[in-house]
């Protein structure tokens, strides 16, 4: 292994036994993995572009392919309560599930230019390069991992192998039958609840509302993968004090005041690269209706602010962790997780706190063998 270089040549696709599917009419398939359901005939790709109806059979064209792989700190994921201050090394493929136009990672997530993938690493090169580098967990991230699973499955197992923890940032568009799967070898995700309307999901992202909601409920209710979630904040479109509040009870009500909620900020990209970026003031209304709808845990992120960013007490109201944006300034929590103050249960996973990573982002390439 060694840092990036500017050079490589393209790694061709992959044709990995894609599971999830069955055989339809007219030598058609059906992709099971997402509520997309895309039917394909031979040679055809899915919505997401990276699974493949190959001479009848489903592929994956994108295992063992990456269109990157970069040491960020956790909470760039972000993950507030998931061993803070920890290095993950992080990477993602090419292509997408859902079609958002506001996509702030759309050059990938969007990319049908397999050209961009250039680095190759099996998942055990991938777990000992997380070693080698020092980083204690691995993300699949950048596109959403769904559309990878077998090559995040398999990683997550070689990973957890070397003792490295695994972290998925989802849109959560996902079947029942592979998220069990799926969920059940990540240690944490980020689940980006991109609204609370339907007609949003519909409209803006080519999805629907409720699949997600589903599958929020489980990873929390049903396996043991931390998560926290996030709501990309745009100017006008889910933006509303009744939306916010709509979302906030929720998440209250069905999966509980522990659970993290960061709202972000939205930044003109893609195809929507004609509104404003989202103010300040904005996140900043939003973190007050959710912690009134009973959260205990509710940040703001894509900005310096001081407040947003701080882990308190529920209890005692302490600041226990202060960040400025993905710098710790200051950490007052012991490893067993408990306020030192009033011994209140901070929700999350914590360890022993010494030199956090940083607000780095630290590009490396994978040698191949």
């Amino acid at each position: 292994m060694e840092r990036e270089v500017t050079h490589a040549p393209k790694v061709p696709e992959s044709a990995h036994p894609g599971r999830w599917w069955h055989a339809i009419d007219n030598g058609r398939i059906q992709c099971d993995l997402c509520p997309r359901d895309c039917k394909l005939h031979a040679g055809q790709r899915g919505a997401c572009f990276v699974r493949q109806n190959l001479d009848g059979q489903m592929v994956l064209t994108t295992y063992g392919r990456s269109s990157g792989f970069c040491i960020d700190p956790i909470e760039k994921k972000p993950l507030n309560h998931f061993h803070p201050g920890s290095a993950i090394l992080s990477f993602g493929t090419a292509g997408c599930n859902l079609a958002c136009k506001f996509c702030q990672n759309w050059d990938i997530s969007k990319s049908k230019d397999m050209d961009r993938l250039l680095d190759a690493a099996g998942p055990d090169a991938i777990a000992r390069a997380a070693v080698a580098y020092g980083a204690q967990s691995v993300a699949f991230t950048y596109n959403d991992p769904v559309i990878f699973a077998e090559y995040a499955i398999d990683t997550a197992l070689a990973c957890h192998e070397r003792g490295i923890r695994t972290v998925a940032v989802t849109a959560g568009y996902i079947h029942p039958a592979p998220a069990r799967e799926f969920f059940a070898v990540m240690d944490g995700a980020n689940v980006d609840l991109k609204a609370f309307t339907d007609d949003f999901y519909f409209r803006l992202c080519g999805g629907h509302l409720q699949p997600v909601l589903d599958i929020l409920a489980y990873i929390h209710h049903e396996t043991d993968c931390w998560l926290e979630i996030t709501t990309l904040l745009i100017p006008g479109k889910n933006d509303s004090p009744a939306e916010i509040k709509a979302l906030a009870d929720w998440v209250a009500r069905e999966l509980g005041p522990q659970v993290p909620l960061h709202f972000t900020a939205f930044h003109p990209d893609w195809k929507m690269d004609d509104l404003p970026a989202t103010p300040a003031s904005t996140l900043t209304q939003a973190r007050r209706i959710a912690i009134d709808a009973g959260l205990h845990y509710v940040y703001t992120g894509n900005v310096h602010d001081s407040e947003g960013g701080t882990t308190f007490c529920p209890g005692c109201q302490a600041a226990l962790i202060e960040r400025d944006w993905y710098h710790i300034r200051h950490h007052d929590l012991p490893a067993d997780g408990h306020c030192p103050h009033c011994g209140t249960r901070i929700a999350g996973h914590f360890a022993r706190f010494g030199k956090p990573f940083g607000p780095r982002r630290v590009p490396v390439r994978l040698l191949r063998p």
